[in-house]
């Protein structure tokens, strides 16, 4: 994320980028969402997420063709570097309309067209290189936008790791203090319980976040990878998970023990579930990293519709199997939990402390990768050209502030669905909805003088009219709106 050309990768198959962008997408905030959708109601969960799911696969779609935008601006400056360097060769190689062009504008507007005739018909919106989100905004925004992203992706970024944070010490909390007493949920835990001798069950939930960030806060300072084989078993024992809870509901359902009464409609439910919903369809700055290194990107665009289908169903299909299974009363905040103190609904231990320590596993997997990426999106936004960072500033600095903030949030709360909220609600809105609607605008703005109106970008998005552009900001606007004065009509009720 901190904005420079990187290797693209490995190429691989559509197939694998589609199962790829489908694991990068349902993560934790699917755990989450069951509860938001008993809390705000089946219909207008229904309504929201369809639509949500609709606005953010625009903005993909938006950020794709931003890539292109992206990649045609890379080999146009290239280009013109090497013209300097060479004059004579690309005096010889130019037609009398490109110096007719060159003679009445600047270097920066004469047409990609001339370019296509001398290096071969290459298509110059072909996605080869990797240009993140980052380097986007570098190219297409001002100082102020950029200054701007960088802020916007630094806090997504801070509260993806609080909820990090908080998920894993809450599951071995809630395993190592009783809760798979086969209660049902009939037995209310307050923080103040005891959880062994002594220790209350917030005590304990403090320690296994102490020793949580003893043992991957270190990661910080260092450039931790993901292993391939890593990421293989994090995503077989993720999709093990959710088929199961599936699946046990369903039976349940099935045999008419279903406990679930959710409404139809609370909108006291809405803004927390918007936050949810756009907290789990975030993708749009992973997009380079996805996309770049897919062999056929003729199919991107069939690829994209597919992915976003099929979560659609799935988390459909997993919120309202949890609704109408579970008393909606008793659903947590991590829907796991209600696996593991539930005897009725499954009845094998290994399996229950499986699916309790489950985010234990693949959450912790992923909180170095956020915090390095974190620290370098810090790096990033205070660079000056040819400039160096002292090494007390590089290797300590920087790591604690990235890390020391979401530890402390953790430490302060563990409502998971709050945090989710919030993270989804605010910085989630200007990743997903704003950054992107920019990027798109910008770019083509910026490119139209150079390639000219006839030159058709192949990986432009379907919503290539600029009112799509608009609607996406005043959506964006109206929800940040929505989600402000609801927070404070909530404190000002309390």
């Amino acid at each position: 994320m901190a904005g420079g050309i990187t290797e693209s990768g490995e190429p691989y198959s559509p197939f694998v980028g589609l199962v790829y962008m489908f694991n990068l997408i349902v993560g934790t905030g699917a755990l989450t969402m069951p509860r938001a959708f008993a809390t705000a109601g089946w219909v207008v969960s229904l309504s929201l997420i369809s639509f949500l799911g609709f606005m953010s696969y625009m903005t993909t779609t938006f950020v794709i063709e931003a890539m292109a935008a992206a990649n045609a601006q890379l080999r146009w400056k290239r280009r013109e570097q090497e013209e300097e360097d060479d004059p004579a060769d690309s005096t010889s190689e130019d037609s009398d309309d490109d110096v007719m062009v060159r003679g009445r504008s600047e270097p920066e507007s004469r047409p990609i067209l001339s370019v296509q005739r001398s290096s071969g018909h290459v298509d110059q919106f072909e996605i080869v290189e990797r240009v993140e989100m980052g380097q986007m905004a570098s190219m297409f925004f001002n100082k102020v936008g950029v200054n701007m992203f960088y802020i916007c992706i630094i806090v997504y970024l801070y509260g993806d790791l609080a909820i990090y944070a908080a998920a894993v010490p809450i599951s071995l909390m809630e395993v190592a203090c009783g809760n798979h007493s086969c209660s049902a949920g009939t037995v209310k835990y307050n923080d103040t319980d005891l959880c062994w001798g002594p220790v209350t069950r917030n005590d304990a939930y403090r320690v296994f976040l102490a020793a949580f960030t003893l043992l991957l806060g270190p990661f910080t300072f260092f450039n931790a990878q993901k292993t391939k084989y890593l990421q293989i078993l994090t995503s077989l024992m993720r999709w093990i998970a959710f088929t199961m809870m599936i699946i046990l509901a369903l039976i349940r359902i099935s045999k008419g023990r279903g406990e679930g009464r959710p409404p139809t409609a609370s909108l006291a439910g809405v803004p927390n579930l918007f936050g949810v919903c756009v907290y789990s369809f975030m993708c749009q700055h992973s997009l380079p990293s996805l996309v770049t290194p897919i062999s056929e990107k003729r199919r991107v665009g069939t690829l994209v519709v597919v992915d976003y289908v099929l979560i659609l169903c799935f988390y459909t299909l997993l919120s309202f199997t949890a609704i109408f299974c579970f008393d909606n009363a008793l659903l947590h905040d991590m829907y796991t939990l209600n696996f593991t103190d539930n005897c009725d609904v499954l009845d094998v231990p290994a399996l229950r402390y499986f699916l309790g320590l489950f985010p234990v596993f693949t959450i912790s997997t992923n909180f170095p990768i956020i915090a390095v990426t974190l620290r370098n999106n810090w790096k990033t936004l205070f660079h000056r050209d040819g400039g160096t960072y002292p090494w007390v500033v590089d290797r300590v600095v920087f790591p604690l502030i990235t890390v020391v903030p979401p530890i402390l949030v953790a430490f302060g709360t563990h409502n998971l669905e709050s945090l989710v909220g919030i993270t989804g609600a605010y910085a989630g809105t200007g990743i997903q909805y704003i950054v992107p609607a920019m990027l798109v605008y910008l770019s083509r703005r910026h490119l139209e003088p150079v390639v000219g109106r006839d030159v058709v970008n192949k990986h432009r998005s379907p919503f290539r009219h600029a009112f799509w552009v608009w609607f996406v900001v005043v959506w964006a606007a109206f929800c940040l709106v929505f989600v402000t004065a609801n927070i404070i009509l909530d404190d000002t009720r309390k």
